[in-house]
C-alpha cells in the first residue's frame, strides 16, 4: 500500500491497449424555443440538438473491468493584467474565446463525448466541473425579501463611471487580485459555463476560501439565477445546520450588474475522482456511504416538495479529496505490473446544483434531467415528478458500482432500448401511455419499435450488448443481493411502481455493515 494524502500523487499507468483513432469532433448548437405552460403564459427554454457520440467504451460493451485511459486533471494560471487591458481583450475576442482567463477544458462523459440533446445546464456552485451546458430557467415568483433586492434583474451597471468589467458576452472579465463586493479576492477560475463563470475567492471578513458564481450580466440569466437563490435560502432555512448534506448559501449579492451566489469551497465532483481514477468502481462500503446520504438529501428536498431534476456524479461534490493509493491486481492480466487505485480518505459528500430544481406545484418544463440519468417517463413525454429523481439516483449508483455511466446513447429510442435489456420490458399499462404520447417509438400492441430500418450498425451493437441489471451487479453474496434489490427498485419503468427515497431510507441494504477492507 502506498500512502497518499493529497491529489499530487502519481496517475495510475493506463493499460496497454490497442491504439484508438482519434475521437471527431462534433459541433454543439443549441437553440431558444418557446413553451406555452397551462395558464397561458410562454416560456423561453434552451434546447441542445442531438448530435451523435463519438464510440468509446460503454458498460454495455465492456465485460472484462478494463478502465479507461488515465486522465491528466489540467492546469492553467492566470496572466496578471490591468481590468483596462483585460477588457480590451475580452472585447477584441471572438464570441467562443471571450474569456480573458483561459478555463481547463470541459471534461465530457466517456472520451472527448459530446452530449446529446439534454437540456442545457447551469454551472455550479461549488464545483470545481463545470458543464458546458446550461438550462435555461423557467419564470418563477421570489419570496418578498428576495424580490425586493434583485427587482428585476436587468438594471444597469451600479456605477457608469467605471470601466467595463464584462466581456461582449456578459460574462465577468476574472483578473487575480480582483475585489469583489468589497470582500471577495479573486484567486483563480475554477470554470466557466453558458450561466456565468465559478472563482475561487478569498473572504476578507473570515480569511476563509470560498466559491463565488458570477452570473453574466444578461436580463434572462440573471432572472434565472433568482430561482435558485430561492431554493438555496429555503434549504439552508429548513436545514441550518446542514444534516442533510446540501450545499448552503453562504451570501448573495449584485456586484456591478452581476448576481453573485458564494457557498463554502468543497472538493472536486464525484464523476471527476472517477475519471481521474481511471474510472475504477468505488469499493461498496464508500457506495453504501454514499447511498446513504444521497437518499437523505433527495428525501429532504422531497418533504419540501422540491424535485432537483438533475442528479448526476457532476453535482456531487467532495468535501475533500484526500485519498491513499492500493495496489490492484487486474485479473485478465497477472503477469503484468499491478493498476493503481485511489481509495478515498473521507466519503462526506455535498449536493449541488439547484438551478434546475422544481417545486411540485410550480412549472415543469418538458425535458429536464442530463441524458445518462433521464428517467424514461421524461423522454415519452408523459410528465414528471419526484420519482423522475429517484430514477437518476438508481442510475449513480450502478455507476458507482461499474464505474461507467449505465446508459449512454445520444437516442431516444436507443436509450429506451437500452433500458428494457437492463430492466426487461415496459409494463403493459406504461407501454401503452408512451404508445399514446410518442406513436412513433411504439409498434402495434405498444412494443417498443426498436430497430428502425434506418438504425445505424454501433446502435445496434450498442443495445444488444447492454447487460441484464442482474449481470450488471451479479447477487454473488448477501450484500450485492439487498444493493440489486434497491436499485431495481428505484430503476423501475412505472414511476407509479418506484420506490419513494423516504421508503428507500429504510431498505435492507441501508442497514448492511460492509468491510472497510474491501477496495
Amino acid at each position: 500500500m502506498i500512502p497518499n494524502g493529497s491529489a499530487s500523487s502519481i496517475l495510475p499507468t493506463p493499460p496497454t491497449t490497442r491504439k484508438r483513432k482519434r475521437a471527431h469532433q462534433y459541433t454543439i448548437s443549441y437553440s431558444e424555443v418557446q413553451e406555452t405552460d397551462s395558464t397561458g403564459r410562454t416560456r423561453e427554454v434552451i434546447v441542445i440538438e442531438d448530435t451523435p457520440p463519438p464510440p468509446t467504451l460503454s458498460p454495455a460493451t465492456t465485460r472484462n473491468g478494463g478502465y479507461s485511459a488515465s486522465y491528466q486533471p489540467p492546469t492553467f494560471s492566470a496572466p496578471i493584467r490591468t481590468r483596462a487591458r483585460a477588457a480590451a481583450e475580452a472585447q477584441a475576442l471572438s464570441s467562443t474565446s471571450s474569456s480573458a482567463v483561459i478555463a481547463p477544458p470541459l471534461k465530457r462523459r466517456k472520451k472527448d463525448e459530446v452530449d446529446d440533446g439534454r437540456p442545457l445546464k447551469k454551472p455550479t456552485l461549488a464545483g470545481k466541473r463545470l458543464d458546458q451546458y446550461d438550462q435555461q430557467q423557467q419564470n418563477q415568483h421570489l419570496a418578498p425579501s428576495t424580490k425586493s433586492s434583485l427587482a428585476s434583474g436587468s438594471g444597469a451597471a451600479t456605477d457608469d463611471s467605471v470601466p467595463s468589467c464584462d466581456d461582449k458576452e456578459g460574462h465577468y472579465i476574472i483578473v487575480p487580485d480582483d475585489m469583489i463586493h468589497r470582500r471577495y479576492r479573486t484567486v483563480r477560475l475554477l470554470g466557466q459555463g453558458t450561466f456565468g463563470k465559478v472563482v475561487e475567492a478569498l473572504d476578507t471578513h473570515t480569511n476563509n476560501r470560498v466559491a463565488v458564481k458570477i452570473i453574466r450580466a444578461i436580463p434572462k440569466y440573471r432572472d434565472a439565477s433568482k430561482i435558485e437563490i430561492r431554493v438555496l435560502q429555503k434549504l439552508k432555512d429548513k436545514d441550518p445546520q446542514n444534516r442533510h448534506n446540501c450545499i448552503h448559501l453562504l451570501h448573495w449579492f449584485d456586484h456591478r450588474n452581476h448576481v453573485c451566489l458564494v457557498s463554502e469551497l468543497l472538493g472536486m465532483c464525484v464523476y471527476d475522482f472517477l475519471k481521474e481514477n481511471e474510472f475504477a468502481p468505488f469499493p461498496r462500503h464508500h457506495i453504501l456511504s454514499f447511498a446513504r446520504q444521497l437518499l437523505d438529501s433527495v428525501a429532504f428536498l422531497h418533504d419540501l416538495r422540491l424535485i432537483h431534476t438533475d442528479l448526476k456524479p457532476e453535482n456531487i461534490l467532495l468535501v475533500r479529496n484526500d485519498y491513499k493509493t492500493v495496489a490492484i491486481q487486474v485479473p485478465s492480466r497477472r503477469s503484468s505490473a499491478p493498476k493503481h487505485k485511489r481509495i478515498l480518505l473521507s466519503t462526506d459528500i455535498r449536493l449541488i446544483d439547484f438551478g434546475s430544481a422544481t417545486f411540485q406545484d410550480e412549472y415543469h418544463s418538458t425535458v429536464v434531467c442530463t441524458r445518462h440519468y433521464r428517467a424514461p417517463e421524461i423522454i415519452l413525454g408523459l410528465g414528471w415528478s419526484f420519482p423522475c429523481d429517484v430514477y437518476s439516483l438508481g442510475c449513480i449508483l450502478v455507476e458507482f458500482y461499474t464505474g461507467i455511466a449505465l446508459f449512454q446513447t445520444h437516442d431516444n429510442l436507443d436509450h429506451l432500448a437500452m433500458m428494457e435489456a437492463v430492466m426487461g420490458k415496459m409494463p403493459d399499462q406504461f407501454a401503452r401511455a408512451g404508445a399514446r404520447a410518442k406513436s412513433d417509438f411504439f409498434k402495434s400492441g405498444a412494443k417498443l419499435d426498436w430497430p428502425k430500418p434506418k438504425v445505424t450498425k454501433q446502435s445496434r451493437k450498442d443495445v444488444k450488448a447492454t447487460k441484464p441489471l442482474r449481470e450488471v451487479i451479479p447477487p454473488v453474496d448477501i450484500i450485492n443481493q439487498h444493493f440489486l434489490n434497491l436499485v431495481t427498485k428505484l430503476l423501475a419503468f412505472d414511476p407509479a411502481h418506484r420506490i419513494p427515497v423516504r421508503e428507500a431510507l429504510s431498505h435492507q441494504y441501508l442497514s448492511l455493515t460492509i468491510p472497510s477492507s474491501e477496495v
